[in-house]
């Protein structure tokens, strides 16, 4: 583990950059759970993650002469943003490879920090693979994300800060991509409240630690598909893997599906934009993936909020649709004047908004004199959603929903 020195030293180098950024209690997620939850909401850093601290404490470790050469890391962006910010403050150059599929958003952030960026691999583990190359070729000094003692211990100094804000706390819940954030949390907790369940969560698309963490060996998977891009690791780090053997107690898995639902539950319920590797804990609260008293005590780690906004407003627009909010189905209609204004009568009748409609009088899948009407509706729940199908079914309408 890293020692606790260590990470107390990290604190004290990154104290001027970090925002003292509070542990939250969520009363209604507690509610819902079971048990007090509180939040370490890490989505509002400067950088929009975690990854500053232990970016920043690793550049402000190097020596002059290290810092000279310039330094290149390989991320799909939380990291990226964390060492471009760092060496920017530092006058260092920086270069970051980042896969060819990294969304927009996170590649403009980390060119406007200052850093080259590099597109190179179909995931993580390519881009790394061009990283290493060119960090040999241009002698530019390399720091990883997760597999680094000094960057483990600027992760680490998020549970120094949950331990003090509230000590009672008797389970942390982590993200876990390569297992630098979870390693750092791991080492404070062991050396000071070994008793707290520290618990990872990962993604099922992106396995690997999980299954190594679970048979107590390394386990291999040929790729990672996951919404979950800050954690979408495929390979096991062994310094990390045995991190996490020795202090973690156990890890989790949560579905592409459980991680979008607490994406938006964190966005309507706390007013909270968090991306998909930040949410996974709260997708294992929501899930029931663990078992927990009224007494217990959670510490949840937002690990960060640097979502692609597309990626957002499909989390959205689905979430809608299976918490019975919004309805869409297509219909045939008899292209003649009246036909629609009878549909959106009915509509109108029980109280269903509509929010889109398109017209389709010339499509050649149509026989002729029909129409095809497809729409968008707002509804109020289960209920209303059940009424409004009744209610197009006893006036003869055949349709087909949309998913």
């Amino acid at each position: 583990m890293i020692s606790l020195d260590t990470i107390k030293q990290a604190r004290s180098r990154i104290a001027s950059i970090i925002e003292p950024i509070p542990l939250s209690f969520a009363p209604r997620l507690s509610q819902e759970v079971g048990a007090q939850i509180y939040l370490k909401k890490e989505n509002l850093q400067r950088t929009g993650a975690f990854k500053i601290r232990g970016a920043f404490n690793k550049i402000a470790s190097m020596d002059k002469r290290e810092r000279l050469c310039g330094v290149i890391a390989a991320s799909a962006g939380n990291h990226a943003q964390g060492v471009a910010y760092s060496a920017s403050h530092f006058g260092v150059r920086s270069v970051i490879v980042m896969p060819e599929a990294t969304p927009l958003l996170k590649v403009s952030a980390t060119k406007r920090l200052g850093a080259e960026v590099i597109l190179a691999g179909d995931n993580y583990d390519e881009a790394y693979a061009h990283a290493l190359k060119l960090s040999q070729e241009q002698k530019l000094h390399f720091i990883h994300p997760f597999a680094d003692d000094e960057v483990m211990a600027g992760q680490g100094s998020i549970a120094l800060e949950m331990l003090e804000e509230e000590p009672s706390l008797n389970t942390i819940l982590v993200p876990i991509g390569g297992g630098g954030l979870i390693g750092g949390i791991a080492s404070v907790y062991k050396a000071l409240c070994p008793d707290v369940r520290v618990i990872g969560v990962t993604a099922k698309g992106a396995r690997a630690m999980r299954e190594s963490f679970k048979s107590r060996s390394i386990q291999k998977v040929d790729s990672v598909r996951t919404i979950a891009d800050g954690i979408a690791v495929r390979d096991v780090n062994q310094k990390n893997f045995d991190y996490i053997c020795e202090g973690v107690s156990d890890v989790l898995e949560v579905d592409d599906e459980e991680i979008a639902s607490g994406i938006l539950y964190l966005l309507e319920n706390q007013k909270l934009v968090v991306e998909g590797a930040g949410a996974t804990g709260v997708a294992a609260l929501l899930h029931k993936k663990l078992d927990l008293k009224p007494t217990d005590k959670v510490g949840v780690v937002l690990s960060g909020g640097n979502i692609d906004v597309t990626m957002l407003n499909l989390i959205i627009e689905k979430g809608l649709l299976k918490t019975d909010r919004k309805l869409k189905f297509k219909v045939i209609l008899i292209d003649k004047p009246g036909s629609l204004q009878k549909l959106t009568d009915i509509l109108t009748q029980v109280g269903a908004n509509i929010v889109q409609i398109d017209y389709d009088r010339v499509s050649v899948h149509l026989e002729y004199g029909d129409a095809s009407v497809t729409m968008a509706l707002e509804t109020k729940g289960k209920d209303h959603k059940e009424q409004i199908r009744r209610k197009l079914l006893e006036h003869g309408y055949k349709f087909n929903e949309i998913f």
